[in-house]
């Protein structure tokens, strides 16, 4: 799928996610092989799913908005490896069959495939856990560690990710309704792509300003990111998505298309992308790669 931007652009590639993975991923394996005393299934179970192949853009999000906060990549990682494991945690999930019911994730077998479904479970328990572990852990320790909690608690909880779940759910059984889809995407996926931003910039030390851009930009992004997946599902292959396609309408999922149809679909991820880019314009050009991530949401093919 590609829908056209015309805000001039900074060159922006997929690499750039590759290449931060190459250098995040075996951080991150490292740290939950220190995780030593786990139940040898359940560790295995966790290691599969939190380290499947992925974009990695959630901490990447996170890494460099701690680095334009004045912070280092180093300062970033507890963060960006909660929001990892939040994220995660919410895929394995969201995979069970008493939710969306699939059997493909990312091109592999989902978690309770390989697995089982209470190792499943368990494995995304665990993940939520091991995120507040490390948030509140291994952050740096002149970072308002303690605002951080909150933040990833608020993004993740009732009030946030896990709500828009439970929406989305409901909303099968309902008609198609743009401000019941809109409630669901900002909740689902919006507010996680804030939280990422937030934990960056607090990790940082940033000033109250620059985080409340940093957020704006991260929910803006998040809704784009959301809206292009609702429309990939309709027009991307399962190869394209490592995933099954065209499962929303069966389901009677709250979605852009079911709700406005495919053109103005496009022009509402557009929008979201639009104000993502505008959210930045205060930092100046150090923000350009995350203004070319904006663009680059809407126009990827899987």
């Amino acid at each position: 799928m590609k829908i056209d931007n015309d805000t001039p652009t900074a060159t922006w590639s997929p690499d750039v996610l590759r290449r931060f993975a190459a250098d995040f991923d075996p951080t991150l394996e490292k740290l939950l092989a220190k995780q030593t005393d786990i139940p040898t299934r359940l560790h295995e179970a966790m290691t599969y799913s939190l380290l499947a192949p992925g974009k990695r853009m959630r901490p990447y999000l996170t890494t460099r908005c701690c680095q334009l906060s004045g912070g280092t990549t180093d300062d970033a990682f507890a963060a960006a490896a909660a929001i990892e494991c939040v994220h995660c945690f919410s895929l394995v999930h969201d995979d069970l069959p008493a939710m969306d019911d699939d059997d493909l994730r990312r091109g592999r077998p989902t978690t309770h495939k390989k697995f089982d479904e209470a190792t499943a479970i368990l494995v995304g328990d665990a993940l939520l856990a091991l995120a507040f572990e490390i948030l509140a852990t291994r952050s740096p320790k002149d970072a308002d560690i303690g605002r951080m909690v909150q933040v990833l608690a608020e993004s993740t909880g009732a009030t946030g990710m896990i709500g828009g779940q439970a929406a989305d759910l409901t909303g099968q059984e309902q008609p198609p309704s743009l401000k019941r889809t809109q409630y669901i995407h900002q909740r689902k996926t919006g507010h996680l792509f804030s939280a990422a931003a937030r934990l960056g910039a607090l990790a940082g030390n940033a000033s109250d300003s620059a985080i409340d851009s940093m957020a704006r930009f991260g929910l803006q992004l998040g809704l784009a990111f959301q809206i292009a997946d609702d429309l990939l599902d309709l027009t991307a292959t399962t190869e394209q998505m490592g995933k099954a396609t065209s499962k929303d309408a069966v389901a009677g999922k709250q979605t852009y298309p079911a709700c406005v149809g495919i053109e103005e679909s496009q022009s509402a991820a557009k929008r979201a992308s639009s104000e993502a880019i505008a959210a930045l314009s205060t930092l100046g050009p150090d923000a350009s790669d995350l203004q070319a991530l904006a663009r680059y949401a809407i126009s990827r093919n899987y």
